[in-house]
Order: structure tokens, then sequence, then C-alpha cells
């Protein structure tokens, strides 16, 4: 079962995992497309790119905002600051440890000079 970490719906980032959709999601970085222009522009099939926009929408990925007889599909910046906050934790604890790191080889280098 799937669950939620600090905001991330584990879904979402298994969403993100297939390369379509993550190529999707690198056209809408640049702005909102319709279904029509992702699909050209990705070289699928339109009903296939539609398959894959309802993955992305159903998680919370992307937003669909029609406009006349158009749908413009635009990432949702929500779902990104979640996955922004999840990594940066990773990042704060890795400084964290190179932090302790540097301390540790500072105090052996004040050692080994005391030695000497």
């Amino acid at each position: 079962m799937l669950g939620k970490f600090k905001g991330i719906d584990v879904s979402m980032l298994s969403a993100l995992a297939e390369p379509n959709r993550m190529a999707i999601v690198e056209l809408l970085r640049d702005g909102p497309l319709t279904v029509g222009e992702i699909a050209n522009r990705l070289e699928l099939s339109q009903p296939h790119a539609s398959k894959h926009l309802k993955v992305l929408s159903n998680n919370g990925i992307v937003e669909v905002k029609p406009e006349a007889n158009r749908r413009f599909y635009k990432l949702r910046l929500e779902s990104f600051r979640a996955i922004e906050y999840w990594a940066t934790s990773f990042q704060k604890n890795m400084e964290k440890r190179f932090d302790n790191l540097d301390d540790y080889v500072q105090e052996l280098q004040n050692k080994r000079k005391r030695d000497e």
C-alpha cells in the first residue's frame, strides 16, 4: 500500500517514474499546453498522451483549464513544493552529517598536531 511521507503521496512519485509522464512534466515546465501540443511534441498518439495526462491529473501533478473548446494542462505548483520540501529534508540531513565529519576530521588533525 502506498502512503504519504511529509506531504508527498507516494503514488505521485510513482506517476512521475514513467518516462512519458516525466517528459510531459518537462514540457509543461515552460507553460500550459493542450493535449494535442503535448502529443505532437512527444510524438505520441493523442489518446496515449491523454492517458498519461489523466494519471498526472489524478495524482495532483497537473490541472486542466478549459478555454473555449480546448483544454490546457499545466503543472500544479503545490505538488512540486511538497517534493522540494521533502528533498530538502535529505539535503539538510546530509549537510549536518558532512558538518559532523568536518568536525571529526578537524579533531583528528588537532590531535595529530598535539602528538607530534
